[in-house]
């Protein structure tokens, strides 16, 4: 191990001590800290007991109203709880008579994670919707009343509850064909029991959502509750860290409790108002949960009874084009934009996986070709789209690779350190002669980054590799484990995944290959810059290993075969290119250049010639200024 190489471990030892040494927090953020996680600990107390007395005080208030004969909604107060289901082929609600809303709801045709073959996005206490309305005198709960069913079909269904002398609440539901559910609220010659004021009802929404996917934490990432607002796109709150009372300020067409591949959607006819309050909250991986969604909302309400309430509930897959065509089936006629619960990336990414990728996945799924082929045939699609400009890139970089041994003759006078100007002067005039640009080499890495931004947001959001199995692997969709060990560790995880072994093996043998490649094109000092260079490069796998170790088989699979690929693209180039025949090439050029003396460099090189003399220019005044006040003080 030669000195460079120990300067380097130890550079980078130091830079990665100093920054956790940096980042770590002081005693004071550390007491701030705890004081906060008490203060928040302390308000979830009392908010709780606030909670309790309250629950308390509202059952009292029930079993008195129970007894009252002449109570508002007497007889709607008691009964029992029965189910009323809604199906069809692709989706089944269960509804309660009790609160007459949906306490179940199964989307068919997706393997559940237990082996089912339909996904229960929740059921029970998990889910629970209330709608309430501000009285005179008390205050109406829908969540307290008893439904009688009646027009009951597998598609609609209305529920009526009766408060007496012909006044009632009527709630209808009618599933669509696929998995729009519309729905309508009236409450029926009641309007001298609300106030003047009361023309909004609150809409109460809570979601404990499940697991659905193998991968708790990865999975976990691409959960949020997300939300339109009105006249603009959408946003959601942070997947990652926990936010509660999170008021947004305008008006809202819909709000979303997303998981990965699964969502339960309500929209608004008329928008939920202002000053909506969404919460989310990440749940441990030990809970089967993974987050705990709130929304309290308001939306328009007629006491009157004339103009009924109208929503939209959607149940069911974050599949691009299925939420475009299920957008259509809307009867509030307004653009949703329901397709940006499948994250595509931001602009320029969304704009490569929306109108490239998407399209090009959905002809080859048509096909009936297995998903890990599809993967490998969009890999093949995407070097054959930029081959010529990766080729001209490497043809580059094998012109100043024939020239090194020119260059490096023609600079070795410049070997000061203070001549380093000067020398990379001389060798960019060596490379305009010649007709070189010096960057193209750095082309191949400036065009597979977007691509392989684009399929980083693709790959996990593309419900199609979901279950979908491919060699060794079970499920493109989530991680393939060689080996798992139970507990989960920091970094690492509770496994090992083949893929992502071997997405990291070929990234370390592809930087090897690149490496030696730019080596073999540097002079002099660039050089002995690149030995150093290359252990941050070799390190980079290593980190890209913690971090895609729990990502989706999917992606490190064709992040592996886009390796591969590249790397047999750089191997069939070096092996066909003729050294003896570029330099003459080259040198034919530069005759052709020195017979030409009225020819100008352009372009890049030019700019890069013109900005180095431009600096050598002041590297020369700051040395006669220096020169100066040296005399001057030796004069003194």
């Amino acid at each position: 191990m030669d000195k460079n190489t120990i300067i380097g471990f130890v550079l980078i030892a130091v830079v990665l001590i100093g920054f956790s040494w940096w980042t770590r927090p002081s005693e004071e953020e550390i007491k701030a800290q705890q004081e906060q996680v008490e203060k928040q600990e302390a308000e979830r107390k009392k908010a709780a007991e606030q909670k309790k007395v309250a629950e308390a005080k509202k059952t009292a208030a029930l079993a008195q109203a129970r007894e009252d004969s002449t109570a508002l909604f007497h007889e709607a107060l008691n009964g029992t709880a029965s189910d009323v289901v809604l199906r069809n082929d692709k989706v089944e609600l269960t509804l309660s008579t009790k609160g007459g809303v949906v306490t179940k709801a199964v989307v068919k045709n997706y393997k559940s994670l237990d082996g089912k073959p339909d996904v229960t996005l929740f059921e029970g206490k998990d889910h629970q919707l209330d709608f309430k309305l501000e009285g005179k005198e008390n205050n109406i709960a829908v969540s307290d009343l008893y439904f009688t069913p009646s027009e009951q079909t597998d598609s609609t269904v209305t529920f009526t509850a009766d408060a007496g002398n012909g006044r009632r609440i009527e709630m209808s539901y009618l599933l669509g064909n696929d998995y729009l559910t519309h729905f309508s609220f009236r409450a029926v010659g009641m309007e001298g029991l609300f106030s003047t004021k009361t023309h909004t009802m609150n809409v109460s929404w809570h979601e404990n959502c499940k697991q659905q996917e193998k991968g708790h934490s990865f999975e976990n990432r691409y959960a949020s509750l997300t939300y339109k607002e009105k006249g603009s796109g959408t946003d959601h709150l942070s997947e990652t860290s926990e936010k509660t009372d999170q008021k947004i300020e305008e008006p809202l067409d819909w709000v979303a409790f997303k998981c990965q591949f699964f969502c339960a959607m309500m929209i608004a006819k008329t928008d939920f108002s202002a000053n909506a309050v969404l919460s989310s909250i990440p749940q441990d991986k030990s809970t089967g949960y993974l987050k705990k969604y709130d929304a309290e909302l308001e939306t328009f309400f007629d006491p009157k009874g004339e103009t009924p309430t109208e929503l939209e509930f959607f149940y069911g897959p974050n599949d691009f084009n299925l939420l475009k065509a299920v957008e259509k089936e809307s009867k509030f006629g307004k653009d949703l934009d329901m397709e940006s619960l499948v994250y595509l990336g931001w602009p320029l990414i969304r704009y490569i996986n929306r109108f490239f990728t998407l399209y090009v996945f959905d002809w080859l799924t048509k096909w009936g070709i297995n998903m890990g082929i599809v993967l490998i045939l969009i890999t093949l699609l995407l070097k054959a789209i930029t081959y010529p400009l990766v080729k001209k890139s490497y043809m580059s970089s094998a012109k100043m690779r024939v020239l090194r041994p020119k260059l490096e003759e023609a600079t070795k006078q410049y070997d000061k350190p203070e001549d380093q100007m000067l020398k990379q002067q001389a060798q960019m005039k060596m490379y305009a002669d010649y007709g070189v640009s010096p960057l193209s080499g750095c082309l191949p890495m400036l065009i597979q980054m977007p691509i392989w931004i684009a399929m980083f947001n693709f790959v996990p959001n593309a419900i199609q590799l979901r279950g979908e199995s491919f060699l060794w692997i079970k499920d493109l969709s989530t991680y393939d484990p060689i080996i798992e060990w139970g507990k989960s560790y920091w970094a690492i995880g509770d496994h090992l995944s083949l893929t992502c072994i071997l997405f990291c093996v070929a990234n370390i043998l592809y930087s090897i290959m690149t490496m030696r490649q730019q080596r073999d094109q540097m002079v002099g000092q660039q050089a002995e810059q690149m030995k150093m260079m290359q252990w941050m490069m070799y390190l980079m796998p290593v980190m890209f290993f913690f971090i895609f170790n729990d990502y989706s088989a999917g992606l490190n699979f064709y992040y592996f075969v886009s390796l591969f690929f590249s790397a047999a693209i750089m191997f069939t180039l070096r092996k066909t290119t003729n050294d003896a025949k570029l330099l003459a090439i080259l040198e034919a050029r530069y005759r052709e250049n020195k017979n030409n003396p009225k020819k100008k460099t352009g372009g890049l090189a030019a700019r890069l010639e013109a900005m180095q003399k431009q600096q050598l220019e002041m590297q020369r005044k700051r040395e006669d200024l220096n020169r100066k006040k040296r005399d001057l003080n030796n004069r003194n």
